[in-house]
């Protein structure tokens, strides 16, 4: 009720799921492309998970962490820490993503008063770009249009060109417009002041902002130069891209690029419950301990059935190898989605990193020209894909300035045969698209 009546047009009452199936409540079967918010990896159903919350339930319901500790904390907490490896020994768990990134900044703010940097407040961020709904996240978030509402209210941190693969900001290649980007990062620090720069906050696979955009290599290797110069702490917001790109973190392809800190959320909970977290390393967490404490908490922070929810979540997903098997099932994912591009008219570009993948679409492929804003192709391609059994998201951020797409991002519980359905029902939807605007005129 509360969302544009516009862009809600044939919504499917869902009633229940099963595997990587939702069903409505006229027995109709959809894929669920998007894995619900790019949240639901292990799909629907999945009874350990449902029980080990119900176990923990039974046995212990709350406890709060400011009075407490409890076993299933420790347990996923040191199981997170198993998987990030050195450098990110310590977890600090709340209740979602947007809440994460406010925590993380809140920890590096906290530390650096208590060294004596009070004056580092600033963050910079990526535009476009996305890291949460909170006043203080839509801040941080790349959106040219956020400030007209919300301006008076939020406190909007600074931007530099994020460096697009298919639309680079600077040059014409990927790789240029990633040093471009870069040297716009360094020279933002230095109109700012280094002294006042608290942390760079980026995306290493772009959400539903930028269409799962990978900056190229020279990107992460140049920033992390940057940061380290000027004393700025480099921060992964990784609420989408952790366990879909082969391994836990994405910034485990980038070991010249290790950031400060990680955030997290939408994969650790698999949608079975709300959890993110904040990954950090010991040393700072430990100093910053017996300086002040980071003494901030919300109520919800390691509910005991959330972890206990999360911890099965985690063991199903690395017994079963998930995460690992993210990256071929990515190549075939994306082999599809090419297949699709180079025989349509208005797939100009498909990118991502393994289970993580979107599709770009365009007016003209060699000019690379966006639809009208009226015609806002992407959701009108969700709403025909209902018709063909596809479960998939759009929302226009920027108002399409930056392109316009349809983000893959499927439960990690695919098959390559499920792939290969997928395709098919998504080369027919945007077939079925263009028939529309070559009749309307519009192509």
């Amino acid at each position: 009720m509360f969302y544009s009546a516009s862009n809600t047009k044939g919504l499917p009452t869902i009633v229940r799921g099963e595997n990587i199936y939702v069903y409505d409540d006229a027995g109709r079967q959809y894929i669920d492309v998007i894995s619900g918010a790019m949240t639901a990896s292990l799909g629907q159903g999945n009874t350990r998970v449902l029980q080990a919350m119900y176990d923990q339930g039974v046995k212990h319901s709350f406890s709060y962490v400011r009075v407490t500790r409890h076993l299933p904390n420790l347990a996923l907490t040191e199981k997170i820490a198993s998987l990030t490896g050195p450098g990110f020994e310590r977890v600090h768990l709340s209740s979602g993503g947007s809440e994460a990134v406010e925590q993380g900044i809140k920890f590096l703010r906290q530390y650096s008063y208590a060294k004596g940097r009070k004056q580092k407040t600033k963050v910079i961020t990526l535009m476009p770009s996305y890291h949460g709904g909170t006043l203080a996240t839509i801040g941080w978030t790349g959106d040219e249009d956020a400030a007209a509402v919300w301006g008076p209210m939020a406190v909007f941190g600074d931007k530099i060109p994020a460096p697009l693969s298919y639309r680079p900001p600077f040059g014409t290649t990927s790789e240029e417009g990633a040093r471009g980007s870069a040297v716009a990062l360094e020279s933002k620090i230095l109109e700012l002041g280094a002294e006042n720069v608290l942390a760079f906050m980026m995306e290493p696979v772009g959400g539903q902002s930028t269409g799962a955009n990978v900056p190229h290599r020279a990107f992460f290797t140049e920033v992390r130069k940057i940061c380290d110069r000027y004393g700025v702490f480099l921060v992964f917001d990784e609420i989408v891209s952790a366990c879909r790109t082969g391994t836990f973190l994405a910034a485990h392809h980038y070991p010249d690029c290790k950031p400060d800190l990680v955030i997290t959320a939408k994969g650790l909970g698999a949608a079975y419950t709300p959890i993110g977290a904040v990954l950090a390393p010991a040393a700072l967490v430990d100093e910053l301990a017996g300086l002040t404490g980071f003494n901030l908490s919300h109520t919800y922070n390691a509910n005991p059935i959330t972890c206990a929810g999360a911890l099965a979540v985690l063991s199903e997903m690395t017994e079963r190898n998930l995460i690992a098997n993210a990256g071929p099932l990515g190549d075939l994912l994306r082999t599809r989605l090419t297949e699709i591009m180079d025989e349509s008219p208005i797939v100009g570009d498909v990118r991502g990193h393994g289970l993580m993948m979107a599709i770009e679409y365009v007016r003209d492929k060699k000019t690379k020209e966006v639809f009208s804003g009226a015609l806002f192709t992407s959701d009108r391609i969700r709403q025909i894909g209902v018709d063909n059994g596809l479960m998939l998201y759009s929302r226009r951020q920027n108002g399409g300035r930056y392109g316009e797409w349809s983000v893959i991002c499927p439960p990690l519980i695919i098959t390559a045969e499920q792939i290969d359905d997928l395709a098919g029902r998504l080369k027919k939807t945007i077939t079925t698209y263009v028939d529309e605007l070559t009749r309307s005129g519009e192509l």
